[in-house]
């Protein structure tokens, strides 16, 4: 708008903003995990997501210190986040139903502990939060260098050698408050001359308990390294009958599956652990299907009532590990009787290396892996190209080995099956959704992932068009910033389509946006696109020829 306070003459120099602005694309290989881990620590949370960037980072938060980050229950969700990042995928949120199997009766709170390091990475002092402190949250807790006392301050008249190193003070915060100060401590529990040994000191602390885990040796070399650690709450395992509840979660808390909902950048969700739970008898079938019919809920934007505009996210199922046949699979799914476009089911469940079992196959749920497949094929190739005919990393077996004529029957029901080939491994040989099968247009999985790619990105990328005036210009702007966007896409092989004009189209004029819609503050853009899909079926056909043969 031009300004209307020129008041002297001269030549006056707007700057004016007409162009279309471009369209980002969203990430498309955000994964949402849900499932048991062997620790909640370092400001994570029970059933609370916390989101992860590589192994190292889940190590930190769902590991004990200097563990592998696998449980000796052999709870699937560790293995598939490590798949996950062993087969190319970057970022995924990871939400702790707990750290042991649910029963009946627990039989105590599992304290939530806390490691701190001293010289050499080894152990130091071992601490936990009491329980009745656990409502209040974490802690931190704060160790720096401390001045030691000397001789003439304290009821020892002996001349003593010391090293100003070997002593630190321990502060509890919670926080910007500290809640409790110790100073001059030392690791020394024999003659602490000038100073308090650490767990005399702490033992009248109302928030945590503290034991000596260093190795002997001179005080020096087992006190603790300065830092400032996270402390958790004491983690509360879920009953029996409460279990199913707990996974659910509650929206409005960030809690379990329906927590996930709340983080809106989640592209593919899975909780391999729900097998765990079936294994174990936490859950029947039923409930089983249950969580199942959630999570294609929350990925359809259909769960509390609520609809995304638009949905961008799939789910990815694991048949039941009773269930090792294909006939019995196919029983099994037409016993679930749910189908979707954004739910995708792999079979059968694969082997991995388990590190608890001196590296011996466990068979595990292929969600995670395949979720990771998903991911290192957008960044190498696009979202555009079917996650299949890709080798899964990571895996040494099959816990069933399907073949031609049992894919037969698995491929149309929506089954994708990962399959072993002499001389070419083992591949993933399916790239299809749970939908319909008369609903031929939503079949693969790269189709519903593009499209809702293409969705969100406009749907982010076009808030700038809100409240601007309701005019010709604007639709021109709008139809421009969308074409460009779809053009972009075209040229990276997306669409389908010799020209941008025979791979997409847009529209936004006065036959979609009348007046009366206009009044209302209503603008409508139409947008129509060709996307490429997979070629399933690759047909020869072949035939003789005699190429001396004249024209007639």
């Amino acid at each position: 708008m031009p300004r209307l306070d020129y008041a002297a003459p001269g030549v006056y120099v707007e700057e004016v903003d007409r162009g279309s602005r471009p369209i980002e694309g969203v990430s498309t290989a955000v994964a949402g995990f849900v499932g048991f881990t062997e620790d909640i620590r370092g400001g994570a949370e029970p059933f609370k997501p916390m989101l992860v960037t590589n192994w190292t980072q889940y190590l930190k938060y769902f590991a004990r210190p200097s563990s592998d980050g696998f449980t000796d229950f052999n709870a699937y969700l560790p293995f598939a986040v490590y798949g996950f990042f062993m087969n190319g995928g970057g970022r995924c949120w990871i939400t702790s139903i707990g750290t042991q199997l649910p029963s009946a009766s627990p039989s105590r709170t599992q304290t939530a502990a806390l490691q701190i390091q001293g010289r050499g990475r080894r152990p130091a002092l071992n601490l936990s939060m009491k329980a009745e402190q656990a409502a209040g949250g974490a802690l931190q807790v704060v160790i720096d260098s401390s001045t030691p006392r000397t001789a003439s301050e304290t009821s020892s008249t002996t001349e003593t050698t010391l090293d100003p190193a070997e002593f630190f003070t321990l502060q509890i915060r919670r926080g910007d408050q500290v809640l409790e100060q110790y100073e001059n401590l030392t690791m020394d529990a024999e003659s602490p001359l000038t100073g308090t040994y650490v767990v005399t000191a702490l033992r009248s602390s109302m928030y945590v308990v503290v034991e000596d885990a260093a190795q002997p040796g001179r005080p020096i070399t087992r006190r603790p390294v300065n830092g400032t650690y996270d402390l958790s709450p004491p983690i509360v395992p879920s009953r029996l009958d409460q279990f199913s509840r707990d996974l659910e979660g509650v929206r409005d808390d960030r809690t379990g599956v329906k927590g996930l909902l709340e983080i809106d950048e989640i592209t593919m969700l899975a909780c391999p652990d729900l097998m765990r739970a079936y294994e174990a008898q936490l859950l029947d079938l039923e409930q089983v299907h249950g969580i199942m019919m959630l999570m294609i809920n929350t990925c359809e934007g259909a769960a509390d009532g609520d609809i995304p505009n638009p949905p961008n996210r799939m789910v990815v199922l694991d048949s039941p590990p009773d269930r090792a046949k294909p006939q019995e699979v196919v029983e099994w799914l037409t016993q679930f009787n749910q189908r979707s476009m954004f739910a995708a089911l792999y079979y059968p469940w694969i082997k991995v290396p388990n590190p608890r079992n001196n590296g011996r196959p466990i068979a595990v749920p292929p969600c995670g892996h395949m979720m990771g497949v998903w991911g290192r094929t957008d960044e190498t190739r696009g979202v555009y190209k079917a996650p299949a005919n890709e080798v899964p990393r990571g895996v040494i077996g099959l816990t069933y080995d399907t073949n031609f004529r049992e894919q037969e029957l698995l491929n149309p029901l929506g089954i994708n099956c990962i399959r072993n080939f002499p001389n070419r491994g083992i591949r993933i040989w399916g790239a299809r959704t749970l939908v319909e099968p008369d609903r031929t247009e939503w079949r693969y999985i790269s189709v519903r992932r593009l499209v809702s790619y293409i969705a969100k990105s406009i749907e982010l990328g076009t808030q700038w068009a809100v409240f601007e005036p309701n005019d010709e210009d604007l639709w021109a702007r709008v139809r421009r910033t969308v074409s460009n966007f779809l053009e972009r896409i075209w040229r990276e092989g997306a669409l389908f389509g010799d020209s941008p004009e025979k791979a997409f189209y847009v529209k936004c004029d006065a036959e979609l946006n009348p007046p009366e819609t206009m009044i209302l503050g209503c603008l409508y853009i139409e947008v129509g696109i060709c996307p490429v899909r997979p070629a399933e079926f690759v047909i020869f056909r072949i035939s003789q020829w005699n190429g001396a043969e004249e024209e007639e």
